[in-house]
């Protein structure tokens, strides 16, 4: 994620930013061009962008504080294009829901934010069924005799348990499935890599390699699912994939590698705004490497460049973290396999800005 400026007095602000902590003008995501803009109320209650007049109006759900995009006058669309996606939203009168919610449109929010970055299709459902993309976020009460709602995607809806965004439940479910790393923002990268396999592999001429790639898809899903609750993963899982969960099928391969590109271009990018070097003090090796960040990661193209960049940062972010006494950030190994699928999803998603 990027750092913004404030276009009224240039102090900088940063995505989820409201108002301007200097000017104290309010401020508002402009999606078409990707910038945060200084709005001012005018006497007409209509606000305009401080420093070129332009009209703008707040997409309607900041009125309930989980969305600070504004739309242009020009245009009548009420929800911004990451919150018309949504189809179910939970009860939101009951503020365990609300505050549940909320986090999760803050993580969907930056998801929308890196597939604008890209300039990756995004269509709704409400616009076309077939192709386009929803939301629907549930909680387990609205299932029938103490059924649990299922996180996951489906031809274009993905459903996420609110539940995740709960911090105790969802350290749980991580504890419960034997998993290093489990966030709200990486549930949605991992559906939305479900997401595009069908817009971008399924039924184009990209097949072949992909299951070249990852393997073969036509593999019962159901069978795989079966085999990997039963026996769980292969000894040897980390020669060839990024997690244990990745073995389970050539989707999931698909979508945990995807999720991992999402990770890297996004953190390499918050990088690159910081203008970020590493030096170190010693002499380098295997684990301890240089870089300069100088090239912003979602418009680079050489994806050798993101990767040698990556693994400095990672390694320094692990050791910061494990100074503060925490876990590493990043507890993945990126073996040879695993990069030359990296590369592969890189590929198709500058490709497909070129379609």
């Amino acid at each position: 994620m990027q750092i913004f400026q404030c276009d009224n007095c240039g102090h900088s602000v940063y995505f989820d930013n409201t108002v301007c902590l200097k000017c104290h003008n309010l401020l508002g995501f402009e999606s078409k061009n990707l910038k945060m803009v200084s709005l001012q109320l005018n006497p007409d209650q209509k606000f305009t962008e401080t420093t070129t007049g332009k009209g703008y109006h707040f997409c309607k759900n900041q009125a309930l504080d989980v969305c600070n995009w504004v739309i242009s006058d020009e245009v009548s669309e009420q929800y911004c294009i990451a919150c018309s996606l949504n189809r179910i939203i939970p009860d939101i009168t009951k503020k365990e829901y609300y505050d549940r919610w909320k986090k999760i449109e803050s993580a969907k929010h930056r998801l929308i934010y890196a597939l604008l970055r890209w300039d990756l299709p995004i269509l709704s459902k409400a616009v076309d069924y077939e192709k386009g993309l929803a939301f629907n976020f549930k909680s387990d009460s609205t299932m029938p005799h103490g059924l649990r709602v299922m996180t996951g995607h489906a031809n274009g809806l993905i459903t996420m348990n609110i539940a995740e965004a709960d911090d105790v439940e969802r350290e749980m479910a991580r504890n419960n499935m034997d998993e290093v790393y489990r966030t709200v923002l990486g549930h949605f990268r991992h559906e939305i890599g479900h997401y595009y396999w069908e817009r971008l592999i399924w039924g184009t001429n990209r097949i072949d390699s992909f299951r070249a790639n990852f393997g073969d898809e036509t593999y019962s899903y159901q069978e795989a699912l079966n085999q990997y609750y039963k026996y769980g993963a292969p000894a040897d899982w980390n020669q060839n994939f990024i997690s244990a969960y990745a073995t389970m099928h050539p989707w999931e391969s698909w979508a945990e590698t995807w999720a991992h590109y999402m990770h890297i271009v996004d953190t390499l990018e918050t990088a690159y705004f910081y203008g970020l070097s590493i030096n170190p003090k010693v002499h380098e090796s295997i684990l301890v490497k240089s870089a300069n960040i100088t090239e912003n990661a979602y418009y680079c193209r050489n994806f050798e460049t993101i990767f040698d960049q990556w693994l400095p940062l990672s390694f320094m972010m692990n050791s910061i973290n494990r100074s503060m006494g925490l876990r590493d950030l990043y507890p993945f190994v990126i073996n040879l396999n695993v990069k030359e699928k990296l590369r592969y999803i890189h590929n198709v998603i500058h490709e497909a800005t070129l379609d």
